[in-house]
C-alpha cells in the first residue's frame, strides 16, 4: 500500500492566501448540468487534465462538502481529496489531505460555473499550491509554465466538455 504523507488542511481562504496560485477562465458551450457531469465522470478528467491518470471517487453520490476521491498522477503521485465546497451547477473545490510524495505542504483546486443565460458558462478555474521541500525551491522557476499549463488544460476542458455535451444533446 502506497504511504500517506498528511497535507496542512486548508479552506476556501486557501486561495486568497496560498504562495501560488493559477486562474484559467473559459467560456463553455454547454449547461451548468453539463458541465457538473463532466466534472462527476471520474473517466473526463484524465481526458483533459494532462497529469492525472486515474479519478476513484471514494464517497457515494450525490456528491457534496465532504467528500472524497483519490486522484492518481504521472510521477506516482497520489492525491487524497476532500470536497471544501459544493454547490452542484455553481462550485466546487477540494483540497489534499495526504499525498503520496512529501513535496506539497498543501494544495486545492476550486471551480466557478457562471451561468451566462445564452447557453453557455463562464467556468474560472483556480489551482493553488504551498510547495515544500525540493519543489519550494523549484516552483519560482517552473511557475511560469504551471500557469502557462493550467491555461493549456483549462482549453482542453472546455474542448471536451462541449464534444460532451454535443453527445448527450443528440
Amino acid at each position: 500500500m502506497t504511504s500517506q504523507i498528511p497535507c496542512t488542511a486548508v479552506g476556501m481562504d486557501f486561495f486568497d492566501q496560498a504562495p501560488y496560485c493559477f486562474t484559467a477562465t473559459e467560456t463553455v458551450k454547454a449547461s451548468p448540468e453539463a458541465i457538473f457531469a463532466v466534472f462527476e465522470d471520474a473517466d473526463s478528467w484524465p481526458a483533459w487534465a494532462d497529469p492525472i491518470q486515474h479519478v476513484e471517487w471514494t464517497s457515494p453520490q450525490p456528491f457534496g462538502l465532504g467528500t472524497t476521491r483519490t486522484v492518481s498522477m504521472m510521477g506516482g503521485l497520489i492525491g487524497w481529496e476532500e470536497f471544501i465546497a459544493w454547490e452542484r451547477g455553481k462550485r466546487m473545490a477540494f483540497c489534499f489531505t495526504h499525498v503520496a510524495k512529501d513535496n506539497i505542504e498543501s494544495f486545492a483546486e476550486d471551480y466557478v460555473v457562471e451561468d451566462r443565460g445564452d447557453g453557455t458558462c463562464q467556468v474560472t478555474w483556480r489551482m493553488a499550491m504551498a510547495p515544500k521541500g525540493a519543489s519550494k525551491v523549484f516552483m519560482p522557476l517552473f511557475s511560469p509554465v504551471m500557469g502557462f499549463m493550467v491555461r493549456r488544460m483549462f482549453r482542453k476542458f472546455r474542448q471536451y466538455t462541449e464534444a460532451q455535451a454535443l453527445k448527450a444533446a443528440l
